[in-house]
């Protein structure tokens, strides 16, 4: 995605900025890290049990004795007390591996006017924030790129500390598939403008190892918006490509166009995955997003199939 700013206006980043900017996040994580905390204590999480039964130590339910079924499974002090023999059910509590993968490259670094936050920061205490709540809940989760899969209490601390050793990379690239075990989940946190032939590529390889995942598009709201007019120089801060508009204005209902069409096939790529698919926006609260993931993941098949 270009970056748009007045021509006036000289202090686009460049290569050093960029790393003045990453040294800035990585030195801001501390604050992110309460503020994924304080979004994670507001969302109440129930992603770990699937309230079916199998192996596990959390009672779900009395059920009657089956014929055929071995003694042992009798829970006798049930059964003691009317007519019937009584199975003791727990609730399936099988631990998931859950990868999570953010965008870091320079287009994640933009913030317009119309928000309070960069891309990647939103990006972050949101991968931060769900680090949290599902370690709470029992489940592993990894950081593609950053993080062996931790089911550790501090596992959100560790995710911290790994972002901010390394707050930038190059480029948008995708994960690998072979990054992935079967029937892991993975959910991706970016603002997916890379060619649409190479994020197609890359989601249907990671799809094809039979992994459910989740497709995060973050997007600074002036990206689809286009509130520019008159001369403006916009600027790809991957590619280093420049273009400068007269009139900023009279290319308006083309590019709201494009993106329009650009989500639109985002979303197609995602159901043709089984995927689900996001589009969040920096000017509305962080919780928003958290919650929205929070209830994908806790919906029934929700989890990787196979579990």
């Amino acid at each position: 995605m270009a970056v748009a700013r007045s021509e006036l206006d000289l202090t686009a980043p460049g290569e050093i900025a960029l790393a003045q900017e990453a040294a800035q996040l990585a030195g801001r994580l501390p604050d992110l890290l309460m503020q994924s905390r304080l979004i994670a204590n507001t969302i109440a999480h129930g992603i770990h049990g699937r309230r079916r039964a199998g192996p596990g130590e959390t009672f779900w339910q009395f059920r009657h004795f089956q014929s055929g079924e071995p003694a042992r499974r009798v829970d006798w002090r049930r059964s003691a007390r009317d007519d019937h023999l009584y199975v003791r059910e727990t609730e399936w509590e099988a631990s998931h591996t859950v990868w999570i993968s953010v965008d870091r490259s320079p287009s994640m670094y933009f913030r317009s006017h119309l928000s309070q936050v960069r891309k990647i920061e939103r990006a972050i205490v949101t991968a931060l924030a769900l680090t949290d709540l599902l370690v709470r809940g029992g489940e592993r989760v990894g950081l593609v790129g950053l993080m062996r899969p931790s089911a550790r209490r501090t596992a959100a601390e560790q995710a911290a500390d790994s972002f901010a050793r390394q707050p930038l990379i190059d480029d948008d690239v995708l994960p690998q598939p072979e990054t992935f075990g079967r029937f892991s989940e993975f959910i991706h946190i970016g603002d997916l403008l890379s060619p649409l032939d190479e994020v197609e590529a890359a989601l249907t390889a990671i799809a094809a190892r039979r992994v459910h995942g989740h497709v995060v598009q973050v997007m600074d709201p002036a990206e689809e918006t286009f509130p520019f007019s008159g001369r403006t120089e916009f600027r790809d801060p991957e590619g280093g490509l420049r273009f400068v508009a007269g009139r900023a204005e009279s290319v308006r209902d083309a590019f709201q166009a494009r993106m329009a069409e650009r989500r639109d096939w985002m979303r197609r790529l995602s159901e043709r995955l089984g995927w689900t698919n996001l589009v969040h926006h920096t000017d509305r609260p962080a919780q928003e997003l958290v919650l929205a993931l929070h209830m994908r993941l806790s919906m029934a098949g929700g989890y990787a199939q196979g579990q």
